[in-house]
């Protein structure tokens, strides 16, 4: 049985790479539209769910694994932005305040009708950053392709006050939740997963360690 990530994050990629577990990558053919009908976490995990499905149909033998990240701020859900002017406005609506990540996994395989959803979830204090600060992080262009305009590895973490939750939820896979998950269908994960947390190899995971609780 094989295990694929159904997903063309490379962040994901790196993250699942930690558990040492072997998996192949497959693009979901899913297209995201954002509803605002639907709570947050509800629309992260279709989002999960719709990607797992898109790929788990082609592989019915093999184990599929999707994800999925919106943030939320008041009512609105902010999903990737489509170009800098509306990373602006995301950036713009985040600025000092806090906001939720609901980041969702969805594991699927079809010939035994396996399917399981969980979503975890990260509070989030931005910074209240100054205009040039704003300014220059746009034109770095970093926060295109991510949810809420930014990214908290990268140059985006400097945006950002403090966490409370999973760092790895975050950035787009909750590696405790999925270890968690493989494990319980059949596929050995072989390093201890709470010496990883401890050891935080991934960017900017130890600058947020002490405001985070370990799990979430």
């Amino acid at each position: 049985m094989r295990l694929i990530l159904a997903s063309t994050s490379p962040r994901r990629k790196e993250l699942l790479a930690f558990l040492q577990v072997p998996f192949e990558v497959v693009a979901p053919t899913f297209i995201e539209h954002v509803s605002q009908g639907l709570a947050p976490g509800e629309q992260a995990e279709l989002f999960a769910k719709e990607k797992s499905r898109s790929c788990a149909g082609r592989l019915p033998g093999d184990l599929v694994l999707a994800s999925d990240t919106l943030i939320a701020v008041d009512q609105a859900i902010f999903g990737k932005p489509e170009d800098l002017a509306e990373a602006e406005r995301m950036l713009r609506r985040l600025r000092g305040r806090e906001h939720l990540i609901y980041t969702a996994v969805a594991l699927r395989r079809e010939v035994d009708g396996v399917e399981e959803m969980a979503v975890e979830t990260v509070q989030v204090r931005m910074r209240a950053f100054s205009e040039q600060e704003l300014q220059d992080y746009l034109q770095a262009g970093e926060g295109m392709g991510k949810a809420g305009g930014y990214s908290i590895q990268g140059m985006g973490g400097r945006l950002i006050e403090r966490i409370d939750g999973d760092y790895t939820a975050a950035v787009g896979l909750p590696l405790r939740l999925v270890a968690e998950l493989l494990r319980k269908h059949g596929l050995a994960v072989p390093i201890d997963v709470e010496r990883l947390y401890r050891t935080k190899p991934y960017p900017n995971w130890e600058r947020f360690a002490p405001q985070s609780r370990a799990g979430g």
